[in-house]
């Protein structure tokens, strides 16, 4: 049978392999979820939160043996492995704690016609009614399995909510079939073309987050300890593998010089290394394939850069293990600074002009977030209107709030997740 084999990055070897989910068995798992549908999206919504938050408390449960299994699939180091449990709850928890006020019929109130009308939201998510199907990456299957035991052990009814192993051919062929409603898709661009192709086979919905190249712009005004501070871990944090982490860096050029020394001085105080380590800051990428690409890009910019490898000594070829990198003297026409590197690598150019500065980050065929660092706020507002982005900061990064609308304009993707209107998303409106 084939077989779905996950490399550890911390020594590139073997730490799971799940056989991947046969044909008859997708198709029984696709019928269950159909028949549980029925049932689930006919209890109370109440009812329905409560079961989640039973989930939620049975997952953080779980946390100290969840963080080292994600320690151990993707290499994020161990000291914060336990935040991403904790942020999952928060983000669930909030919410739960609307779903009841957002999902209810919306009333249209109006004597005079004489007659009862109301909107009602049918389910298309999980905590609106629906059942779920997870397709997990293939780098952190565990993540799945430890979600459906959360389930189990919080009481939610049986098929309510399925995981399968599938192989790539397979979950398109699952996209397509005519009992799916909605996919939401977390990955590359290239990725998710090949989703909404899938998708276009029928009228469904998608729900698309795809690639980033985020953008910060440092003002003349800014606060620059916590600003550099701030930038370092955004450009950094899980060797930069994140979704909306910094990949390239404005600054005034009043305040240039002063920014790029603080930010390579507070850069070269990672540790590289195992993160099994509690001491270390910085672990591998998430495969050998992923830390090479962002080397040639590097090795292509032939950019200046400020930070000695040697201080890395872990920094080996043909492994994941990579130093965090600070370029300068980069512009537009390497790719180090236009094409997404999720990876451990800042590019920083300086600027004359706020107008300078929105002009070039708006160069980009992404649009997730992007941050303003200065002490205006109307300046920042100014600013922020400009920016082609879902979503931009003022003196903040690297950060989802749920209760803001988490969105994506241009190659970053479509649909909207967390907050009141991801409600809207994940569900149908009859009257």
């Amino acid at each position: 049978m084939p077989e779905q084999v996950t490399i550890s990055p911390i020594d590139n070897t073997v730490y799971v392999t799940r056989t991947f989910a046969t044909t008859e068995q997708i198709c029984e798992a696709i019928e269950r979820s159909k028949k549980a549908f029925s049932s689930w999206k006919k209890v109370p919504i109440k009812e329905r939160a409560n079961i989640v938050s039973k989930f939620v408390d049975s997952f953080v449960a779980r946390k100290d043996d969840i963080a080292k299994e994600i320690t151990l699939q993707m290499g994020r180091p161990i000291r914060y492995t336990g935040g991403e449990v904790n942020v999952t709850a928060e983000r669930a928890r909030y919410m739960i704690s609307i779903a009841e006020e957002n999902l209810k019929d919306v009333e249209i109130m109006d004597d005079r016609i004489g007659f009862h009308r109301f909107i009602r939201k049918e389910p298309l998510d999980f905590k609106s009614g629906n059942t779920v199907i997870l397709k997990h990456s293939p780098h952190t299957p565990l993540c799945a399995e430890r979600f459906e035991e959360a389930f189990k052990e919080a009481g939610l009814p049986e098929n309510v909510f399925q995981i399968l192993h599938m192989s790539n051919s397979d979950t398109e062929n699952v996209i397509k079939h005519p009992d799916i409603s909605y996919v939401n898709f977390t990955g590359s661009v290239k990725t998710g073309r090949e989703v909404q192709k899938a998708a276009s086979s029928k009228f469904m919905g998608t729900g698309l987050e795809l690639g980033g190249k985020d953008p910060a712009y440092v003002r003349h005004d800014a606060d620059l300890d916590y600003t550099v501070e701030q930038l370092v871990d955004g450009s950094f944090f899980n060797s930069g593998q994140c979704c909306c982490a910094i990949e390239r860096i404005y600054v005034h050029e009043q305040v240039y010089d002063h920014f790029v020394e603080k930010f390579v001085e507070l850069t070269k105080q990672y540790k590289l290394g195992n993160p099994l380590d509690p001491e270390t800051t910085l672990g591998p990428m998430v495969r050998t394939s992923s830390a090479e690409f962002v080397r040639q890009q590097i090795e292509e910019a032939r950019a200046k850069s400020l930070i000695d490898i040697a201080l890395f000594p872990e920094d080996k070829k043909s492994t994941p293990y990579m130093a965090p990198q600070v370029l300068i003297n980069v512009d537009h026409s390497m790719r180090v600074m236009k094409e997404e590197s999720f990876g451990p690598v800042i590019g920083i150019m300086k600027v004359s002009s706020d107008e300078e500065a929105v002009k070039l980050m708006n160069d980009s065929e992404f649009g997730l977030t992007a941050s303003i660092w200065t002490k205006d706020e109307n300046a920042a507002l100014d600013i922020g209107n400009e920016i082609d982005t879902g979503t931009w900061f003022m003196n903040r990064c690297d950060y989802l709030d749920p209760a803001l609308a988490w969105v994506g304009v241009k190659n970053s993707g479509k649909g909207c997740t967390l907050s009141k209107f991801g409600f809207d998303y994940l569900t149908r409106y009859i009257d």
